[in-house]
Parts: structure tokens; sequence; C-alpha cells
């Protein structure tokens, strides 16, 4: 989700173009720059973003093991993690 205080004119992340870029290296989060008041572009440091990108592609290997027959039930996975740990299921 995008804070309200990562959204931003691209007038002003043209003006304080240095500072914007301090705050997407530091933390991490992008920020939305906007046109007349509606959002035109999303801006992302580049290790942020390769970031997003290696969790996207590890979830779409995951989708393609399950499709090709290759995974597991998460209720079996998970009873097997209880049982190697002796941990009880909680009641519903």
């Amino acid at each position: 989700m995008i804070a309200l205080q990562d959204i931003r004119s691209l007038t002003d992340f043209q003006r304080n173009a240095k500072s914007h870029l301090r705050r997407l290296k530091s933390t991490g989060r992008p920020e939305v720059l906007t046109v007349n008041g509606k959002a035109e572009l999303i801006v992302q440091d580049a290790a942020a973003f390769e970031d997003m990108l290696d969790a996207i592609r590890g979830i779409q290997r995951g989708l393609d093991e399950m499709k090709a027959g290759k995974g597991e039930p998460a209720r079996k996975v998970l009873d097997r993690i209880r049982a190697k740990y002796k941990i009880l299921r909680s009641p519903r």
C-alpha cells in the first residue's frame, strides 16, 4: 500500500530530486508522482525494485510447480511440520 507521505507532485520531485532520491534509497518505498492531482508515475529505488521482481519470480515458480503437479497442499506440509516439532494444532 502507498502511504500518503509517498505521494508527491512531479514538480516537487523535479525541484527536489536529490532529497527524493535519498528517501527512496533509505526507505526502499516507492513514490507516486502526480500530474494535475492525478497519479501518473511510480518511482522506486533500483534495489527495492529488484527485490520486488525476485519475489514475483519466486511466486511464479511456485505457481508453475503447482500447475506441474510438483507441489503439496499447505495443510499436508503444515501437518508434517507440526508432527516433526510436536506442535499441537490449535482449536478452531
